[in-house]
């Protein structure tokens, strides 16, 4: 899916943000839990750093282009 339409990009941030924040509390509570499973963490973790470039590029789409 390729949002290009504002609308359609804050949407879609508000989704993976949230997404972000989830991920954040289970790999907390997995972190925390006994007989931790190391490579469920590491691979959510991957998953959230995506998440968050992703989220990145999609906030610089939203601003607009600047002639200096």
């Amino acid at each position: 899916m390729q949002a290009q339409d504002p609308t359609q990009i804050a949407h879609l941030l508000a989704e993976l943000r949230q997404e972000h924040r989830d991920l954040d509390a289970a790999i907390e509570q997995l972190a925390t839990s006994l007989g931790c499973d190391e490579l469920q963490i590491t691979r959510m973790k991957k998953r959230k750093l995506l998440l968050k470039d992703t989220i990145a590029r999609l906030e610089s789409k939203l601003i607009p282009d600047l002639d200096a």
